[in-house]
């Protein structure tokens, strides 16, 4: 495994420069300049939490996600607090006035006051353990939301010290006794999961809390040698991180996740770069870098969607301020053009998710760059992404596209971070509008990360764009995967696999005599703007499922999708899904939270059973 963070790291041997990626409230190149409607938007934001009565969260409140499974009752809590300390120290920064400083000391010792700063369903020791029923305040648990607190506690004193020791000391010294005590000790001293040895698989989890403990380290005063530490420490994280992706860069973890796994090892290696004096810009120009940063303006479809597979929504966020800074620093203009064009389509937004509503890192990663970002995307002769098509051989995921078509068909296995048994499945847009799509997941429960996760409905293979072999569906596991993979780019691109071990069919090892097999192949044609859909097995039972996004209405050999697509068939009758209706178009409700915010009203899912050892689908 290479450790070229590592290797950088202790190959420099100089003073740290001081970390100062923004200027500090009351700076003369601090934040006057900002555009009038930003810095409307921050002070109405601040003074909206003016007098704010942050809300009480009880023992039993941390106790529930034990007792019930349920993550969104005790975030909402959670979240609240630090959403507010955000608003409240962007809005005094924008101001310098002092009218906010009450409510923002009242948050700040909040903060420091709580029992822990990991969420409940994190609440362990050791990698897929069963959490704890409460936080022990003597032994911290360095989660994602533990470093992230630890981040913004460190801004907060960072960017407000001065004001914060003229009111009185014990403020900032409350915030570095705490940090030392949550972060820093527990950093140095326990060994988390996703710190990564040996070849334990790491996610986005590595970059994340990496990024954050670096950020903290950093941002307050601690000793050098302290200091140097967390320097080497971080770095051979991130080689870990690194060591399961391919060289392609591909996010298996789909696009949402690249935000926190791209975009925060983006972060944490220009965190080492400031300190260290420039030391890791050349890895930014590696091949595996570059193509880490580039994978989200593959995965772009149109506007607000995207490709996405496993626990990935199709609305995955707006590309912005950290896309653009990652294409700067890895010399892309064609993904800095990108990012900045959906910044400028979101208009500008301060923060596009629960994560960054509550970092004010990257709230101010966003102040200070805005006025760049948005002259860039503004080019009128800005390059735009190539089209020619891609695979990436790390994740299996297969991408074409057309003057009208977008296409992406998910090979490899069923064994990705966030998985879901999706192996052979496609997605398909027209006109930047979903035609076949995968749902995504829906909010986040006790459930999804147990072994009982393949309960969950849209994690199984019979709710993806798959068939059903012999009433089996897919199971999940590495060994469960596509093999004899061959892909074809040009007028005609296309992708065929063999799906037949992505499936449990022990004891069904043959058909007289021969091998079960079960083929697809997946044919963008650009000339003719249509995709083909081309299945063959020797299975005697195969049933066919499609999820949809506009309500089929099926006719002989083809069913229409809206004004926008036709689908016609051969080799398959449509299959009685609906046991009331007796119709093979089933209604899949959309009524979960998380799910709602990526479809806006129900999806459909058409089932047709195989007629004999050939199936066509043709979509335009």
């Amino acid at each position: 495994m290479d450790m070229l963070l590592r290797q950088t790291a202790e190959k420099y041997s100089g003073d740290f420069r001081e970390f100062a990626p923004f200027p500090r409230a009351g700076h003369p190149d601090g934040y006057e300049t900002l555009s009038p409607d930003l810095r409307k938007r921050i002070l109405e934001e601040g003074e909206s939490f003016l007098g704010y009565r942050y809300p009480a969260i009880y023992a039993t409140d941390f106790m529930n996600f034990k007792r019930t499974g349920n993550r969104v009752l005790y975030e909402d809590l959670y979240f609240a607090r630090r959403h507010a300390l955000c608003a409240l120290v962007t809005a005094e920064c924008v101001e310098r006035k002092g009218r906010f400083m009450d409510d923002i000391v009242n948050g700040i010792f909040i903060l420091c006051e709580e029992s822990g700063w990991q969420l409940p369903p994190h609440n362990s020791y050791r990698r897929d353990s069963p959490q704890l029923l409460l936080p022990d305040s003597s032994r911290p648990v360095l989660d994602l939301f533990a470093c992230e607190t630890g981040a913004l506690l460190a801004c907060v004193s960072y960017l407000l010290g001065e004001k914060l020791e003229e009111l009185s000391p014990l403020i900032t010294a409350r915030i570095h006794r705490e940090l030392n005590r949550r972060i820093i000790i527990p950093y140095l001293e326990e060994h988390f999961w996703w710190m990564g040895q040996g070849d334990e698989p790491m996610c986005n989890w590595t970059a994340w809390c990496t990024q954050n403990v670096l950020i903290t380290a950093f941002s307050e005063p601690f000793d050098p040698d302290i200091r140097r530490r967390i320097f080497l420490k971080a770095a051979q994280s991130l080689d870990f991180f690194l060591k399961d992706y391919g060289e392609d860069g591909c996010c298996d973890e789909g696009a949402q996740y690249y935000r926190h796994a791209g975009l925060c090892l983006c972060n944490a290696m220009e965190v080492l770069n400031a300190v260290s004096d420039g030391a890791f810009s050349p890895l930014f120009q590696t091949e595996k870098i570059r193509n880490i940063a580039a994978y989200i303006l593959h995965v772009h479809v149109a506007d607000k969607y995207y490709f996405n597979f496993s626990d990935c929504s199709p609305i995955a966020g707006r590309a912005g301020v950290q896309e653009y800074l990652f294409g700067k620093y890895t010399c892309q203009p064609e993904l800095m053009a990108f990012a900045a064009r959906d910044f400028r389509a979101s208009g500008g937004e301060l923060y596009s998710d629960e994560v960054n509503r509550i970092s004010l890192y990257h709230r101010f990663q966003n102040i200070v760059y805005w006025k760049e970002v948005y002259a860039f995307g503004n080019c009128g002769d800005a390059p735009e992404r190539s089209d020619a098509g891609l695979f990436y051989p790390s994740v299996g995921l297969f991408l074409a596209r057309s003057d009208t078509l977008a296409l992406a068909v998910k090979a490899g296995d069923n064994a990705d971070n966030h998985n879901h048994n999706d192996t052979g499945s496609f997605t398909l847009y027209k006109n930047g509008r979903p035609l076949f799509v995968d749902i995504g997941v829906e909010s986040y429960t006790g459930k999804t990360f147990s072994s009982r996760r393949y309960e969950i409905w849209t994690m199984q293979s019979g709710y993806h764009n798959l068939p059903t072999l012999m009433g089996a569906d897919q199971s999940a596991g590495e060994k469960y995967r596509a093999t004899e993979v061959e892909t074809s780019f040009g007028s005609r691109a296309s992708i065929s696999m063999e799906l037949i071990n992505a499936y449990p069919l022990t004891g069904h090892d043959k058909t007289g005599g021969t091998p079960l097999s079960y083929r697809r192949r997946v044919t963008l044609d650009k000339k003719e703007g249509k995709v083909t859909v081309e299945d063959t097995s020797n299975l005697p039972d195969v049933i066919l499922n499609f999820i949809t996004y506009e309500k089929p209405v099926l006719r002989e050999g083809q069913f229409l999708l809206g004004d926008l697509a036709r689908a016609s068939f051969t080799g398959a009758l449509p299959l009685a899904a609906d046991s009331q209706t007796g119709s093979a178009v089933e209604v899949l409700p959309i009524t979960d939270a998380r799910l709602k915010k990526a479809w806006d009203h129900d999806l459909y899912r058409v089932r047709l059973r195989m007629t004999g050892g050939a199936f066509t689908l043709e979509i335009q």
